[in-house]
C-alpha cells in the first residue's frame, strides 16, 4: 500500500487524530481517500469523511463503517511478481517504448479511457515514473503509466484502444514497463485491477502475477 501511494500520490496529505486525509480534485479515489494510521483513532470524529479506503488487516475498521451506513465499492486486487517474470522475452521492434513527458496521442488514448487532466496531474507528481506507448497494427494502441518506489514498479492507467483491444497489447506495456524497471533498479512489479475487470485479472494473472492482496472503499451518499 506504501507503494500504491507513493506511486500515485495525493495533492495534499493531513494526518489528524490517527487518520490519513488525503484531498485532490477530480484525481480519483485513491488520491482522495481516507485511511487509518497506525495510532489508535476516535473513529466518532472523523465519521463525516464520505470516502474511506479499507486495507488488509483492517476488518474491525470495515465492520465499523458498514455499522455506521457505508456502502461497499471497488473492490481492488493487488498483483505482485518478481520482474524477471515479465522480462523474460524481448519486446518485437516498434512495439512499446518508454517515454516522459506523455505524447499527445498518449493523452487522447487514456482520455478515451477517462484519465483526465486531474489523473495526468496525478501522474506527473510522482517521483521515478515513465509513460508506456504502445503500437500495434503499425498505429498507436495502447498507454501506460510506471512509478518506482522501494524497488516495487507499479503500473497504473493501462488503457488499449477499442480497436486495438484482445491482440496482446496490454501484456507488451506491461512488459515494456519491466524493462524500464528493471534498468532503474527494480526488484518486483505491481499493479491494481478491480476485482469486477475480468478481463484485467485474467491478463495479470496469465502474466505469472499473483493476488497477494485486497482493498475497497467506504462511502456514504445519497444513495446509501
Amino acid at each position: 500500500m506504501h507503494v500504491t501511494h507513493a506511486t500515485w500520490p495525493a495533492a495534499t496529505l493531513q494526518s489528524h487524530r490517527g487518520w490519513t486525509l488525503r484531498e485532490d480534485a477530480g484525481g480519483g479515489q485513491r488520491v482522495s481517500a481516507t485511511t487509518r494510521e497506525d495510532a489508535d483513532a476516535a473513529f466518532e470524529e472523523v465519521v463525516q469523511q464520505p470516502l474511506f479506503m479499507v486495507r488488509p488487516g483492517e476488518s474491525d475498521l470495515d465492520a465499523t463503517l458498514q455499522n455506521a451506513g457505508y456502502a461497499k465499492r471497488d473492490a481492488t486486487n493487488i498483483y505482485l511478481c518478481p520482474i524477471d517474470r515479465l522480462t523474460d522475452m524481448p519486446i518485437p521492434r516498434v512495439t512499446a517504448f518508454a517515454i516522459w513527458e506523455p505524447l499527445a496521442i498518449m493523452e487522447e488514448i487514456w482520455a478515451q479511457g477517462g484519465v483526465d487532466a486531474a489523473r495526468l496531474a496525478v501522474m506527473n507528481r510522482a517521483a521515478l515514473k515513465t509513460g508506456i506507448l504502445a503500437r500495434w497494427n503499425e498505429k498507436p494502441a495502447g498507454a501506460g503509466f510506471a512509478a518506482l518506489h522501494q524497488r516495487i514498479c507499479m503500473v497504473h492507467a493501462v488503457e488499449v484502444l477499442p480497436h486495438q483491444r484482445r491482440q496482446g497489447v496490454a501484456q507488451w506495456i506491461m512488459r515494456k514497463a519491466a524493462f524500464w524497471a528493471q534498468e532503474h533498479g527494480a526488484d518486483w512489479m505491481s499493479v491494481l485491477c478491480t476485482a469486477a475487470n475480468q478481463p484485467g485479472n485474467r491478463l495479470y494473472t496469465s502474466l505469472g502475477m499473483t493476488c497477494v492482496g485486497q482493498y475497497h472503499y467506504r462511502y456514504k451518499g445519497p444513495d446509501t
